[in-house]
């Protein structure tokens, strides 16, 4: 029980539950440099669940095999006897847990699968950011393009393509509740880049995720506290649409890296919008290296 120690299950909204772990002072995962602390942990991530009586749509596996059995066995308690999966997108601490759910129905868009058939043999040797390996990783076994809707319980489910942090991520949008759960695609304190020549096309993108009209999100990496009392406002959209337009505006204005992040996005940790977290700090310097070309092990 020692990697799951600190799992938290929270409830956002009725039937909605968020499996937390991270954000704890003096854990690691392993003392060496891995995927599961650096990048995971150390930011706090959640996977989720969607339970309408007997049925559950779980939205990733989490960081461990422990960690998606322990979602299952939340799950069992509750009475769920079909699972269905979801994979947000490809990124290794959103995939670990998937042998928990071989006997499931997993379903990803398929740029995933794409991305999971092309690296199936590093994942499972731990060569592929590192250890610990995924080994066996499941791949899914249902793909979609663009959109698909399910229904849980009768209730619509909508899943949605985007490109935002990565280039093949999936979000779950819940018309009738207006709540949107954003995998990565949306973070807090700051979005992580994946490939800093797609700004322009992320904005786009969350532009669209705008017209949803969501009132509450739901983000994998965000504030315990404010995930617990039931998501993020629109805001958070127009925060991070915000911090992205400034690290564009950063290629002309290098000059600006030398500010720190608690400046950068002040008025939003000052309205509320987010929630202060210095273990954001190293995002943004690896966000402004890749912005700025710079070298990652710079001085």
């Amino acid at each position: 029980m020692t990697i799951t120690r600190h799992l938290r299950i929270l409830e956002p909204a009725p039937g909605i539950y968020a499996y937390y772990d991270g954000r704890v002072p003096g854990f690691r995962f392993a003392e060496a440099a891995n995927w599961v602390d650096d990048g995971a942990l150390s930011l706090g991530i959640a996977a989720y669940a969607l339970v309408r009586g007997g049925e559950a749509l779980v939205y990733d596996p989490h960081v461990s095999v422990e960690h998606a059995r322990a979602m299952r066995a939340h799950l069992d308690g509750l009475g769920v006897r079909r699972i269905t999966l979801v994979l947000s997108h490809h990124h290794l601490d959103h995939v670990a847990g998937t042998e928990a759910f071989a006997d499931c129905e997993i379903i990803a868009n398929a740029r995933t699968m794409e991305h999971l058939r092309r690296d199936r043999a590093a994942i499972e040797a731990g060569t592929l950011g590192g250890p610990p390996a995924i080994a066996p990783l499941i791949l899914p076994n249902r793909i979609f393009s663009g959109q698909m809707a399910l229904f849980l319980g009768g209730e619509r489910v909508e899943l949605i393509e985007a490109e935002i942090h990565s280039d093949d991520a999936t979000v779950l949008w819940l018309p009738e509740q207006r709540i949107l759960l954003a995998g990565d695609t949306l973070e807090d304190c700051v979005t992580y880049v994946g490939d800093p020549h797609r700004l322009a096309r992320h904005l786009e993108e969350i532009g669209r995720l705008r017209a949803l009209g969501a009132v509450s999100i739901l983000p994998n990496h965000g504030a315990p506290e404010r995930i617990a009392a039931g998501g993020y406002g629109p805001a958070f959209l127009d925060a991070t649409e915000d911090y992205i337009r400034w690290l564009i505006a950063l290629r002309d204005h290098p000059e600006r890296a030398s500010r720190p992040l608690r400046e950068v996005i002040g008025p939003w940790i000052e309205n509320g919008t987010l929630v202060w977290f210095d273990g954001y700090v190293p995002v943004h310097e690896q966000n402004m290296d890749r912005v700025l070309n710079r070298p990652a092990d710079r001085a």
